[in-house]
């Protein structure tokens, strides 16, 4: 991971019971299209990946994509890796009987089982790793992958010369989606000041150093972006 602290930070704020308990009515307001992104997900990986696909889901916690994933393609199975374990048991709630179909792995992308995969996502996570991490944890789920097999990437990435007005079109974005207004200005104040934020180019360039191909972008939504690519 990035530092200690940093790493600390971050599995703090999400082993905070009060996140915890709250946390799905959060990204459907911050999140532009966000159960779209899920679904959008599923049928890229499904271009490829096989009926009975084993699929590596980084950043797992709360079980949301995990749950879409799973109903979209009752043949798949799943490993989701997530290094706050209030998160991994709020997903398995969130998956029901689903979650016979998952082996959850508390931890960082090195925690991960080497595979191979058949297909991976990492949903808004990459963007609490600075670049080199960031570069680092992409490579390493390229390494666990077959050739030639799907990952989807999604998370903060947009144009860092108008980095404060695209911080504020976040915040807006979220109050008209029904956030509290202090709370999603507290929101855009956080991600300001403790998220590694890069430019769309930038991210891809990323993908591409970790040795993925055909890196394409598929989504993009005010200060999100998502990308599909294939190692």
């Amino acid at each position: 991971m990035q530092s200690d602290a940093a790493a600390r930070q971050m599995l703090e704020h999400f082993s905070n019971p009060d996140m915890v308990t709250h946390y799905a009515e959060g990204p459907p307001r911050f999140v532009p299209g966000f159960a779209d992104l899920h679904r959008m997900t599923s049928i890229l990986l499904a271009e490829h990946a096989p009926q009975d696909a084993r699929v590596l889901v980084l950043g797992a916690g709360g079980g949301l994509e995990l749950k879409s994933m799973a109903e979209a393609e009752p043949g798949w199975n799943f490993v989701g890796v997530d290094p706050a374990a209030a998160m991994l048991q709020l997903a398995e709630r969130t998956l029901g009987s689903l979650s016979a179909r998952v082996q959850f792995q508390q931890g960082y992308i090195d925690d991960a089982p080497d595979g191979p995969f058949d297909a991976a996502t990492c949903l808004l996570t990459l963007h609490f790793l600075d670049a080199n991490e960031r570069r680092r944890t992409a490579g390493e789920i390229h390494r666990r992958l077959k050739p030639g097999a799907p990952f989807v990437a999604a998370h903060s990435s947009f144009p860092q010369a108008a980095r404060a007005s695209w911080l504020s079109r976040y915040a807006a974005f979220a109050i008209a989606s029904g956030a509290d207004p202090d709370k999603a200005n507290g929101a855009r104040a956080a991600v300001d000041a403790n998220l590694s934020l890069l430019s769309p180019e930038q991210d891809a360039q990323i993908l591409d150093e970790a040795g993925f191909k055909r890196v394409e972008l598929f989504y993009a939504a005010f200060t999100w972006r998502g990308w599909v690519a294939y190692a």
